[in-house]
C-alpha cells in the first residue's frame, strides 16, 4: 500500500465505483477487496468494507461507511485530456453512467465524486497569461463540457 492514499467514502458502492473507474481511465485498476469481519453500523459481516484501487495512477481506497457522509466539490479528480475525442470519451462515460453535468468542465459521477475533464489546451492557455488566458477563460465560462476547438479559437483571439 502506498504511503499516501486517497480515501473515498461510499454508502455501499465502493466496489462498483472502483470497477467503473478501472474500465474508464487508463492506469486504473481494482486491487484488493476486503470484507467486514463483523457487523458494523453501515453493514453486516461479509459485506464489502474497503476496496483498494487506482484512478489514473493515483492510489485510492473506497470505504463503504454508510450514507451519513456525502461527497462535494471540495474534492475532485482532474483528468488532463489531449484532444476533443478523449475529452468526450471521459465526459460521456461519467455522464452516461448516471452522472451529471456541471460548468466549466466539471461533472459528477453517479456516486457524487466530482471530476474536472480538462483539455491540456485550456491549461496551456491559462498558463500563458494575458489576453490568451483571459479569452480562453471567458470561453470556458460559457461551457459545460470543454469544447477544444472553441478554446483554441479563443486563444487566437
Amino acid at each position: 500500500m502506498s504511503k499516501n492514499t486517497v480515501c473515498l467514502w461510499y454508502d455501499k458502492d465502493a466496489e462498483a465505483a472502483a470497477r467503473f473507474f478501472s474500465e474508464t481511465f487508463p492506469g486504473s485498476a481494482v486491487g484488493a477487496v476486503h470484507r467486514a469481519p463483523g457487523d458494523y453500523p453501515a453493514g453486516k459481516a461479509g459485506d464489502v468494507l474497503v476496496v483498494e484501487f487506482t484512478v489514473a495512477g493515483i492510489p485510492c481506497i473506497g470505504l463503504n461507511g454508510g450514507a451519513e457522509v456525502r461527497h462535494n466539490e471540495a474534492f475532485s479528480f482532474q483528468i488532463a485530456t489531449d484532444d476533443q475525442a478523449e475529452t468526450d470519451r471521459y465526459w460521456n462515460a461519467i455522464i452516461g453512467n448516471g452522472g451529471q453535468e456541471s460548468a466549466c468542465g466539471w461533472c459528477k459521477d453517479r456516486w457524487g465524486i466530482s471530476w474536472q475533464i480538462t483539455p491540456r489546451v485550456l491549461t496551456e492557455a491559462m498558463a500563458a497569461g494575458g489576453d490568451e488566458a483571459r479569452c480562453a477563460f471567458q470561453a470556458m465560462m460559457t461551457m459545460r463540457k470543454i469544447d477544444v476547438a472553441a478554446i483554441e479559437a479563443a486563444r487566437r483571439g
